[in-house]
């Protein structure tokens, strides 16, 4: 049984049913859905009247307007169209450090904000990445999607080294829809992430970050003089670790997530840290609904 199976029980399904997805922009669908636009369209809501002008549709002139005031005018209606909700996961081997691992928690985020788009009737897709694109799965719609999609995301494993910004822009190039793009990621990469944040925006998507950490992150207990292995690329580095050094490990951490936090704050990306000790219906419930992700 995987850690989403144990998991997602009845209890925890029923409440994540009474959440929805909350999206600023508005975001063009290929099909009707539950989701406002704020695009005139012909749904079944009147919104307002604007002038008739040649080659407007002459099914939606207001006919009773025109034989009163022999003016042509438009009705116009609220559109409901459908989101696509895209998750992207870090799947690099840093994200299986910490009890319980990075990717756990990841997956177990991802599967749960999955399924409040799909019972939504939105669309969701994923993106799983590490050095390079390893897998996507196209968008997908429907509750029937839930337990493919929980099985799929039950098999990914942490491994291989990361490079956030051409994975992300070779999968915003790729898409078809933007819609809201929701990162999970311990944003370890020497190169950096930011441009394959500003990628996803380019080409419209709406992103959200969810930096993950783990406790062992923010509160090591090392001690002495050790040999440590880089969990991506396999290299040994031989450290002293005394108060000093914890010292400065500390104004280090805070130093980086301080200037992601201050970067997606410049972008308009909506940031949320969070420690993998918290428990995921902290994360779900409180947090995000918080951060206005959900409602």
């Amino acid at each position: 049984m995987t850690a989403n199976e144990r998991l997602f029980d009845e209890a925890f399904f029923r409440r994540l049913e009474r959440l929805s997805l909350l999206a600023r922009k508005s975001t063009v669908g290929r099909a009707k859905g539950e989701r406002r636009s704020r695009r005139d369209g012909a749904g079944a809501e009147f919104r307002d009247f604007r002038p008739y002008v040649a080659g407007d549709d002459l099914r939606y002139v207001d006919w009773n307007i025109y034989s009163r005031l022999d003016r042509l005018v438009l009705k116009l209606f609220i559109e409901e169209e459908d989101l696509c909700l895209h998750l992207l996961i870090d799947t690099s081997g840093s994200m299986g450090v910490g009890s319980p691992a990075k990717l756990d928690y990841a997956i177990q985020a991802a599967a749960a904000l999955a399924f409040i788009g799909l019972v939504n009737l939105e669309r969701v897709a994923i993106g799983l990445f590490s050095l390079g694109l390893t897998q996507v799965i196209r968008p997908r719609r429907g509750k029937g999607q839930v337990f493919p999609l929980l099985r799929a995301l039950g098999q990914v494993k942490a491994a291989g080294q990361t490079d956030l910004g051409a994975a992300l822009t070779r999968y915003a190039l790729e898409s078809r829809t933007a819609g809201t793009a929701v990162l999970i990621s311990d944003l370890l990469d020497p190169i950096g992430y930011q441009e394959g944040l500003k990628s996803l925006q380019r080409r419209g998507f709406e992103v959200h970050l969810l930096h993950l950490l783990s406790e062992e992150e923010l509160r090591p207990s090392l001690d002495g003089d050790l040999r440590l292995m880089d969990c991506e690329d396999g290299a040994f580095r031989d450290i002293s670790v005394d108060r000093a050094a914890i010292e400065s490990y500390h104004r280090n951490l805070r130093a980086f997530c301080h200037e992601a936090e201050s970067f997606c704050r410049r972008r308009g990306v909506n940031y949320l840290r969070a420690s993998t000790a918290s428990s995921l219906e902290e994360l779900i419930f409180r947090r995000l609904r918080e951060s206005r992700f959900l409602q």
